[in-house]
Parts: structure tokens; sequence; C-alpha cells
């Protein structure tokens, strides 16, 4: 009987002539080797490490731990690369110093040491020896498993299926999601400029904020700039992988089964920039234990982190605090719903590219700014009405009308919810309206170039929002509630007399809401 290749080994010094022995932890000692008193002890710590820390933890950073010998009070172990190594020692090695001295009483400290590569190993039977020369030939599962990996590679060279290095290949990226088609306005014009400051960055430099946390809702370009971030860095020449949270988890998880974990860490720590999209998906705590230590790694290595939601990191209640807290402490930038002048630009785009496959499609202004004002949710809804119209100019011949777009795309046209307004885009808007700035807002100036648009700040605060007035006067400066409450009081008794006041009122309620 052979030991398996992620056995631990052991070489006891206490012997005369040194005695190898292959250990299976779970197991015991592998038959027909000699068993010593310092084998059993160590036999035993594993088992103690692996009760405790569990199957998940001990397959991963302990199944390649050797313990070559202890002299006087010390414990001397190896292991064969150097990132185990660091691991150990950072997170474990007391763990495993107190686990080993409960059986060995005489240790009192361990060292950890990176093992050569000539170091002898466990004498193996010649059957065994051919077997697995043969198992290395081109072709076979270990040779498949052997395979450079690749962590973009497209799903025809990603590796035959099944095998273990299926687990550490990157999402397929979209060859049509790069810079060059992604549309850029104010909702997202500092998220490109961020994004795009990564793909130039010279290799070698050190990322300017990582990570980098982008966040925003369905269908607002958040995949399009992740993935022409990365096909940017690739041409750059530097290594990436494009991972959404399932394809991380996938990947973690069959490395687990396939007992390739420490080989799934190293190749991801190896690369230059990581992007994780869709990371409010993100489910199991060990999952999640392995990328806070993932982040943890690049982040301390001074590699660029790319990471992107649905929502803020405070809002991720799914994720482990750890995580949210290590994804707040980088650059945090939000990509804001589609205006109306961005909707345009990005229908005009979606027209000319559909114009490859029919050259006599095309829109009037009037009908480009109609769906541009009907369909205000998201891109993809912005897609599907230029596919409808263009199904229907095609079918039935004819140019486009206001009223034929109308039909065309009716059920795209949704009635939406309430927008949720927030106190500071009420302060925003409002001083951008009459020409002030949020810090003269939120400041104790008493002219009336100020007051006015504060009043009217706390006034829109309380009628688009939940807050209570205290909380209101704590959002402009720590003021008292009494003076929000007056300052409401006199917006509404001025909006009733002064009529060019009531549509002003209005005109920010609609800008607000939309």
């Amino acid at each position: 009987m052979t030991a398996r290749n992620d056995a631990t080994r052991f070489v006891d010094s206490d012997d005369s002539s040194v005695t190898v022995a292959s250990l299976q932890p779970s197991r015991g000692i592998v038959r027909g080797q000699s068993v010593t008193p310092r084998t059993e002890q160590w036999s035993n710590a594993c088992r103690r490490l692996r009760a405790e820390l569990g199957e998940a933890v001990f397959s991963a950073w302990f199944a390649r731990l050797d313990l070559d010998r202890i002299e006087d009070d010390t414990a001397y172990l190896s292991v064969p690369t150097n990132f185990l190594k660091t691991w150990i020692q950072s997170h474990y090695v007391d763990k495993l110093c107190s686990t080993l001295a409960a059986e060995a009483p005489e240790v009192k400290r361990c060292v950890v040491s990176l093992r050569s590569s000539g170091r002898a190993a466990a004498p193996k039977a010649p059957a065994v020896v051919e077997e697995a020369v043969a198992e290395a030939k081109p072709g076979s599962p270990r040779a498949v498993a052997q395979a450079k990996w690749e962590p973009n590679a497209k799903a025809s060279g990603a590796g035959q299926a099944g095998a273990p290095a299926d687990a550490l290949s990157g999402s397929p990226l979209d060859r049509r999601l790069t810079y060059d088609n992604f549309v850029v306005g104010r909702s997202n014009q500092l998220a490109y400029a961020a994004a795009q400051r990564i793909a130039e960055a010279a290799p070698g430099t050190p990322p300017l904020y990582s990570p980098l946390y982008i966040h925003a809702a369905v269908g607002l370009g958040k995949t399009h700039l992740l993935q022409a971030t990365a096909h940017a860095v690739t041409e750059a020449g530097r290594r990436v992988i494009y991972l959404t949270a399932e394809r991380f988890m996938y990947g973690f998880v069959a490395a687990l089964k396939a007992q390739t974990s420490i080989a799934f860490k190293e190749k991801l720590r190896a690369i230059d920039v990581l992007i994780i999209d869709d990371v409010q998906f993100l489910q199991g705590k060990a999952t999640q234990t392995e990328f806070c230590h993932t982040l943890n790694a690049l982040i301390d290595d001074g590699r660029q982190v790319i990471v992107a939601a649905d929502r803020p990191p405070s809002d991720l209640e799914a994720l482990d605090e750890r995580v949210r807290s290590r994804l707040a402490g980088g650059l945090c930038v939000e990509m804001e719903t589609l205006d109306e002048a961005l909707r345009v630009k990005i229908l005009e785009n979606r027209v000319v590219a559909a114009r490859a496959l029919h050259p006599g499609f095309a829109l009037t202004p009037a009908v480009t700014g109609y769906v541009a004002r009907a369909i205000a949710t998201n891109g993809r809804d912005l897609d599907g009405a230029v596919n409808r119209l263009m199904a229907h100019a095609t079918l039935s011949g004819t140019a486009h009308t206001v009223e034929t777009a109308e039909a065309a795309i009716r059920d795209l046209v949704r009635t939406r919810e309430p927008k949720r307004v927030k106190i500071e885009d009420i302060q925003k808007l409002v001083a951008n309206h009459y020409n002030v700035s949020r810090a003269d807002i939120l400041s104790s100036r008493r002219t009336a170039v100020v007051v006015r648009p504060r009043q009217i700040a706390m006034y829109l605060s309380k009628a688009l929002t939940l807050r209570s007035l205290p909380e209101i006067g704590r959002r402009f400066g720590g003021r008292d509630h009494t003076t929000v409450l007056h300052a409401v009081r006199k917006i509404e008794a001025l909006s009733g007399k002064e009529a060019t006041l009531a549509e002003e009122l209005e005109l920010l309620k609609r800008l607000l809401q939309d």
C-alpha cells in the first residue's frame, strides 16, 4: 500500500538509522512502514489538528507539512512552497506548536522551513512509479491537471471537462465589451477614469488604490467596464483574471474536492490584477474566508484588486464584516442612474452597431429622444429597444415614427417605483440650482444667498425622505430640530404666496425623483 501524494511524512532522528514514514493523519500510519514513538506522536498531533480545525482547513494548510526532526526543545518542520511556509508562520505556528507539545511535551517551539525539492522521499513500489510515469503522458488525466494555467481562457481552450485545471480558469471575456464602445457620461465618468488609470498603469507600478470598488444597480455598465479593463490589462502584458463570484466559489470548492487548494491559492496570488464581479452573490463561510485571505494577500503584496457589486460595501449584509471592511478601505465609486443625455448617446452608439447588420436601419432624433425618455431603467432595456425597433423596421420596410416606436417598445416601458431620495442628493441639487456650494449650505453663514437654498433643502428633505427633524438637523451641520421645523414652515408659507418658488420646488422634486 502506498501513501497518497498529500500524505504527511516524518523523519525520526532519534533512531540511529533514519526511518521515513508516510502518514495519512485521518487513517494513521501506512502499513508496511516502521512505527516509532515519534511517528505515533506526529500522527496523533495531526489527528488533533484535523479534529479542531476541520477537514477543509487541515487539507488546505497541513496536508503537505512534514515533521523532519525534534532536537532539544525545537520541532523542525518543512513545506514545499514559500507561500505555504509564510501562511503557516503567520496564522498557525502557535496552534501547531501547542498541539505537537500535547503529544511531545519536550517541544517548546516550532520552526517551519522551505523543503528542498531534492529531499529524499519514501520509497515506492516499481509498479506505482510506472503508473505515475504513464499518467504524465500527453492527454492523460495527470497531464491535463498539470497543464499551464490560463486565467481568462475561452471555453474552447480552458481545459478538458472535469479536469482540476478548470477550477483555476477565469470567467470568459466578451470580446465586444471594450473601452472603445463604452459610452461615458456624468453618471459613470469617475468609475471609468479610475478603471482606465488602472489599465494604463505600467507593469510593476504600485496601485494607487486597491481595491477599487464599483457599485451600481443592474444594467448600468459595471460588467462592461470590468471586462473592458481586463482586456486592456491583458493587452498591456500584465497578468489578469476576471471572475464572477459564482466562478470564484466553484473554483475554490472544486480545488478542495480535488485536493489542489494550495495550487489554487498560489496561482490566484501570482497575478497582477484580480477582478471580481457580482460579489454580492458570494456565499459560504469558508469561501468568504478564502476570499478575504486572497484580498489581504494581493493588497499587501502591492497587487491590484477590482470588485463590483450592486450596492455599497456597508450594505452587503451577507458578507463577513472583515470582507466588508477590506472592500470599504479602497476607492469606492458609484455608477449612478443613466441620465437622459447619456441614454441618448448609448442609443446612438447601439444604432451605429446595428447598422453593420442592417445598413438601412436608422432612427430620427425625435424617435431617439422619445426612447431615451421612455426607458430610464438601465442599459439592457435600451439594447432591447434597439433590437425591437430594428426588427420592426426591417420586417415592415418603413422608417419609424414616434407612434410606431411607442408601439414597438411598449413592453419595455415600465411603471417605475418612486426613487429613494437621499439628503446628500438634495443638498447637491439645491446647491447646484442656486449656484452655491454644498459646504455653504452646511455652514453657519446667514447671508440671504445661502439661507434661502438651505431652507429649501431642509424643506425637501422633510418632504421627500423619512428622516426625522433631529436627523435632518444633524445632516445640515448639526443644527437643532427647531431650526429645521422653522425652515419647513417658512418655505411652505412662501410657496403658497410666490408662484415662482412653487414652480422651482416642483422642478426640484421631479429632478430628485426621476
